[in-house]
């Protein structure tokens, strides 16, 4: 014979688990997203680079950090900061997802040069 106590216990675990799946998946989603939002921050970061790297050597007209701009500002984020150091180039691109600012940071240049301190 069952006790009246402990009738509908059963469905309150069930209820629990219910909402630790939910909550699980909704950080899962969340994580996700970020790493896909850096991953398009860093095509953008790098394009970036290279359109700096390609204006400072002379293959393309303007100026490099212009041009850096512009490739970031294309693939949907914003140059936060770009060097330009004879044929090379570190630039920063930046997008805030969710309130939270992704920044990834690049460097380009010819691949036959070598930059200042790099080893032989």
């Amino acid at each position: 014979m069952m006790r009246t106590r402990e009738r509908g216990s059963a469905s309150l675990v069930v209820v629990g688990l219910l909402a630790a799946l939910l909550l699980t998946t909704a950080a899962a989603v969340g994580a996700c997203a970020l790493l896909a939002a850096k991953q398009h921050v860093s095509a953008a970061a790098d394009a970036a680079a290279l359109a700096a790297a390609d204006a400072a050597s002379g293959r393309v007209p303007g100026a490099p950090c212009d041009r850096a701009a512009r490739a970031a500002q294309l693939n949907d984020a914003v140059l936060g900061s770009c060097e330009v150091d004879g044929p090379f180039a570190v630039v920063t691109a930046e997008k805030d997802v969710a309130g939270v600012t992704i920044t990834v940071r690049a460097r380009a240049g010819p691949p036959d040069a070598r930059e200042a301190g790099d080893d032989p």
